[in-house]
């Protein structure tokens, strides 16, 4: 396992998401208050693009902004239709000032 350094804890509010390219991965970076969440940034229904859609902050989840699914922040199983797979998920780590991302 290695870890790559995503941005700085300042450069993401909480309730909001931003998209990451790490080489060939995407990822959606979401922050609640201290907790922070990397999932696959692309909805398993159709590929669009998770980190344009919105943050459900009491449920954890993402919602894709084309077709409604939701996704868990924590285990990216979806909870909604059309999306029936699960999107990955990465662990994050904060150390200082960094966000870094644990990739398999």
């Amino acid at each position: 396992m290695m870890e790559e350094r995503l941005c700085s804890v300042s450069d993401v509010l909480s309730g909001e998401v931003r998209q990451f390219v790490l080489g060939n991965l995407t990822l959606a970076v979401v922050r609640i208050d201290d907790n922070w969440y990397a999932i696959g940034d692309s909805c398993t229904h159709q590929k669009i693009s998770l980190s344009e859609g919105d943050v459900d902050t009491d449920t954890r989840e993402i919602e894709c902004w084309k077709h409604g699914s939701c996704f868990s922040l924590e285990t990216g199983e979806p909870s909604s239709l059309p999306a029936t797979r699960p999107v990955p998920v990465y662990d994050i780590r904060i150390d200082g000032d960094d966000v870094m991302v644990v990739l398999p």
